[in-house]
């Protein structure tokens, strides 16, 4: 599903802000996998997904997604193929427009063989009723509202919807419930693999909590200085503890474990 080999990217070359934000970076998921990511800060995980989705070209390497080679499409031609979700709830929606508006944008963005100017039907509004159902937080009676008025754990479930509602063929999430309070962060994490689970979505989740990154989906990236430098699934991962997680990642950084975020989580 995708498949990117050996790609490298240096923002500010041949300046004093020259930085290598990804070094030969390579990385092959199959259909449905579920990743969990972890590293520091400036690690390269977020430059990873901004390369996935077209945020910017590589400087080398390349990019395959469901076969194709998308390596130079911009963004705007990668989105119908790509779900993604912010840490900032406010982000991925119009707070002006209703929560059905919101739905039909994503649907008639993300659906095949629809124009910018098709109309929203009656089973397409009995549609997206049907799904916010299956939220559990009563926004199919809401649809209507302002997506303003949401809680940001309200507007986060509506977000990963419309990423969603027409299955993405990669979804990525990057940190999407730590801006949001425990319990909640807990639901959406369970609507998370509700969706992916329910979808056979390929899905990468950039994460700080230790624990997040050993108990959802199936495998778990350790990146360090624009690399992957651990790579674990399968019984090797379902046996492995926290502590066993906390000394690969200072092996993987080659130094001590300073970062809050990793500690406390």
């Amino acid at each position: 599903m995708l498949k990117i080999n050996n790609i490298s990217k240096t923002f500010n070359t041949g300046t004093i802000n020259e930085k290598v934000a990804v070094k030969n970076l390579s990385l092959h998921m199959s259909e449905g996998e579920f990743a969990t990511i972890i590293g520091s800060n400036g690690a390269g995980k977020s430059t990873l997904f901004n390369a996935i989705a077209g945020s910017f070209i590589v400087d080398e390497g390349s990019v395959f997604l469901g076969g194709e080679d998308v390596t130079f499409y911009p963004d705007y031609k990668r989105s119908k193929e790509i779900g993604r979700l912010f840490q900032d709830p406010l982000k991925g929606t119009a707070p002006n427009m209703t929560i059905e508006e919101n739905l039909a944008l994503a649907y008639l963005r993300a659906g095949k063989g629809f124009s910018p100017f098709s109309r929203i039907s009656k089973s397409d509004r009995e549609f997206f009723a049907h799904h916010l159902e299956l939220l559990g937080m009563g926004l199919e009676e809401r649809m209507n509202q302002p997506v303003g008025l949401l809680s940001g754990g309200q507007r986060q479930a509506l977000t990963l919807l419309m990423a969603t509602i027409v299955p993405p063929k990669i979804l990525l999430l990057d940190e999407h419930t730590a801006a949001l309070d425990p319990k909640t962060a807990e639901k959406v994490l369970e609507l998370t693999e509700d969706i992916v689970s329910r979808n056979n979505i390929t899905c990468l989740m950039i994460t700080h909590n230790m624990t997040q990154a050993l108990s959802l989906g199936n495998r778990t990236l350790m990146m360090n200085e624009g690399n992957i430098v651990f790579d674990v699934s399968g019984e090797e991962r379902k046996n492995m503890s926290i502590n066993d997680l906390l000394i690969k990642f200072r092996e993987g950084a080659g130094q001590d474990l300073d970062n809050d975020r990793i500690l406390l989580s």
